[in-house]
C-alpha cells in the first residue's frame, strides 16, 4: 500500500521523490494536507477493522479490507500532479473556503485554511536551477572575520541546491 512521507535519502526503490523543499515545516504541512485531501494509506496496514482515519476519510481502507490497485493510481497521479505545481484548483477551493469561513467569522478557521495556502505556496515553489548540466557537484566555501571561521558545503545534484551543511569554528 502506498504511503506519503518525507524523507532526506533518494532511493532506487521505484518510489516518487520531489523536492528538495527547503523549508521542512511547510513541507510537514503540506503532507498533512495532502494526506486529507488525496487520502492515501495511514495506518500502519490490516488490522481487521477501519482505522480512525478511514472515518475521518483520511484513508483508502487498506486497514480491513483490499483496495484496488487503480484506486491508489488515482490518488498517486492526483499527488504528483499537486507536488508538480498544478496548485490552482486546490488553492481556488481552499481560497473559497477561507472566504466562507470569514463571512461566518470563524476567522480562526479562515486562519488555518490562510496558513494551508502559505504552506503550499512555500513547498511547491520551484527552485531555481543553478547550473544548465546534471553534473553532480559539492561547493566548498569559507570565510574568515573577528576570530570566527565559517564554512558552508553546497551539494549540488541535478542542478538543484539539495541540501547544505554549515560550520562555525574560533579561531585563536
Amino acid at each position: 500500500d502506498p504511503i506519503i512521507k518525507i524523507t532526506g535519502q533518494v532511493k532506487k526503490d521505484g518510489a516518487y521523490y520531489f523536492g528538495p523543499y527547503p523549508n521542512v515545516y511547510a513541507a510537514e504541512e503540506t503532507v498533512h494536507f495532502i494526506q486529507k485531501v488525496f487520502p492515501l494509506r495511514r495506518c500502519h496496514g490490516y488490522q481487521g477493522r477501519p482505522c480512525l482515519y478511514y472515518h475521518l476519510g483520511q484513508c483508502l481502507g487498506c486497514c480491513f479490507k483490499e483496495v484496488p490497485e487503480e484506486e491508489y493510481a488515482v490518488q498517486a497521479k492526483r499527488i504528483k500532479s499537486f507536488l508538480n505545481g498544478n496548485t490552482a484548483q486546490v488553492k481556488k477551493q481552499l481560497t473559497a473556503r477561507m472566504e466562507r469561513a470569514a463571512g461566518q467569522l470563524e476567522f480562526e478557521r479562515a486562519a488555518e485554511i490562510r496558513d494551508q495556502l502559505h504552506y503550499i505556496e512555500v513547498t511547491v515553489e520551484k527552485q531555481k536551477i543553478i547550473s544548465n548540466d546534471k553534473t553532480p557537484r559539492d561547493l566548498f566555501n569559507f570565510y574568515l572575520d573577528k576570530g570566527w571561521l565559517s564554512i558552508q558545503v553546497f551539494f549540488i545534484r541535478q542542478a538543484r541546491l539539495m541540501k547544505r551543511e554549515k560550520r562555525l569554528f574560533p579561531v585563536v
